[in-house]
């Protein structure tokens, strides 16, 4: 990349303040990136008083920390602090974290399980993975980990508590939790194992009625769920008399694989999702059209050869706190459309788009460039798909935790006011009531999904059978739907 010799000229000012080394690593790094910038946005003013005491302090650290630090790791903690200054789910990825990523998202990592974030200087569980050693130990949404083995996780940076979780398989690893209610830390003891998230599970849960769960969006997630609709239908002989597509703790993946799994329901050409950024690359209009989700094209075009009664059959879609980002997409676009009906509790909230971006050193950062918004303008961030049935299971792995609960989330751009709280209901109206109560008490194990123990899914096949769906009225709801 070209380096811009007008920022660069700049940075000579540090020279002669003693700072000649720390003058080339910053410029060097920041031409660069202004560099890539140009191209897209408005050149601007550099704050160099503010790039003065950023240089100041890191001679600072060189000269006078009780122990030698390499620039290396000085400039790599700096990337990393200022993009996670920004929102939650900005950060930057050193190259062994890059590749893991990639690796995750085609479905096969090693590890326990869980999808992590940052809060407070601890690791947040974002989502455990379905079928991992975190899931079967009872990991949470929202579960905090204050010590891995006997390290204590604060001061640690996200790539380096990743690092620590993976391993090889069959070692084990000590987990100590703050969980929301519980007084005390769970100490719980995993065995690392090799993650093969399988996306899309499937059955026939009685004659004429089909499931399908979608675990994670990953890069292979619209041709897995083609073919397990293709396989029950013939496996039922003849057309669903009702579907249920279920979204719960799916934390989301790859845009590409919400939007085909959105189109096997749509006609061809519906909007399926748009977004909003600054740059214009981050402007689209994502419609069920096989450009939109399928590598190729129309020639690699998975979803043309399903049965016609897919995009008539009466479905349900089951959310819950732990459904996130492509989640909801795929949750707003069919609910929009009134395509299907939802069912189950307000989902988590994340309505923004990050961008992977590959640097030079084989590092990446991941950037939030946009907000998305479902086809009728809804913009979830912060508040959430409500669903169309609110009905609490109690049991879920969700903990209820919300995008609004993290810090530094953006708001939702039609908030009355920056920053404002948005209200998620109902579950944290039952919150006592649940501590309080023995028929909300946490299971043994997870539930099994789709099973006569799962009331979510009991209540959306009473939906299907023209049965009443029992349901618990909120007292106050923030709705997002719109009319």
């Amino acid at each position: 990349m070209q380096v811009n010799k007008r920022y660069t000229n700049k940075y000579q000012g540090f020279a002669k303040l003693g700072f000649i080394g720390m003058g080339l690593i910053l410029g060097l790094m920041l031409s660069l990136t202004y560099s890539a910038l140009a191209d897209k946005m408005v050149k601007q003013q550099l704050p160099l008083d503010d790039l003065r005491a950023f240089a100041e302090v890191f001679g600072k650290i060189k000269s006078d920390y009780v122990e030698p630090v390499e620039d290396k790791k000085l400039i790599s903690e700096a990337i990393s602090g200022m993009l996670t200054g920004l929102d939650p789910h900005s950060t930057y990825l050193d190259p062994d974290s890059f590749k893991d990523m990639q690796a995750s998202t085609q479905g096969e990592f090693g590890g326990l399980g869980i999808e992590v974030g940052m809060e407070d200087g601890l690791v947040k569980v974002v989502s455990p993975i379905e079928d991992t050693p975190a899931y079967k130990a009872g990991i949470k949404s929202g579960d905090l980990i204050v010590k891995l083995d006997d390290t204590p996780v604060k001061g640690m940076n996200l790539n380096d508590a990743v690092k620590r979780m993976r391993g090889k398989p069959d070692t084990p690893i000590v987990l100590t939790i703050l969980r929301k209610n519980e007084v005390k830390p769970l100490v719980i003891t995993l065995v690392r194992a090799v993650i093969k998230n399988k996306s899309v599970k499937y059955k026939l849960t009685e004659p004429g009625y089909a499931y399908v769960r979608v675990t994670q969006f990953q890069e292979h997630t619209g041709e897995d769920l083609a073919t397990a609709i293709k396989l029950m239908h013939d496996e039922n002989k003849g057309p669903f008399k009702g579907f249920v597509l279920d979204l719960r703790n799916d934390p989301g993946g790859l845009l590409n694989g919400a939007v085909g799994v959105a189109a096997a329901f749509l006609p061809k050409g519906d909007l399926v999702v748009y977004t909003e950024g600054r740059a214009p690359d981050s402007k689209m209009q994502l419609t069920a059209n096989p450009e939109n989700y399928a590598r190729g094209g129309g020639a690699n075009d998975y979803i043309r050869d399903l049965p016609d009664d897919l995009k008539t059959v009466p479905m349900v879609v089951l959310i819950n706190a732990g459904s996130a980002s492509a989640s909801e997409i795929v949750a707003g676009a069919l609910q929009d459309h009134k395509r299907a009906t939802l069912i189950g509790i307000q989902s988590f909230g994340k309505g923004s788009v990050q961008t992977i971006m590959p640097m030079n050193n084989g590092a990446a950062i991941k950037l939030t460039t946009a907000r998305y918004f479902t086809p009728n303008g809804r913009s979830i961030q912060a508040k959430g798909i409500v669903p169309d049935y609110i009905v609490e299971d109690g049991t879920d792995q969700s903990g209820n935790i919300h995008e609004a609960d993290l810090t530094r989330h953006l708001t939702n751009p039609k908030d009355l006011k920056a920053g404002e709280k948005v209200e998620i209901t109902p579950a944290k109206e039952l919150a006592k009531e649940k501590a309080n109560d023995k028929k909300y008490a946490e299971p043994a194990a997870p539930i099994e999904p789709a099973s006569k123990d799962d009331i979510q899914f009991t209540q959306a096949m009473n939906f299907l059978k023209g049965k009443p769906v029992i349901k618990i009225e909120p007292a106050k709801i923030e709705a997002t739907k719109t009319n």
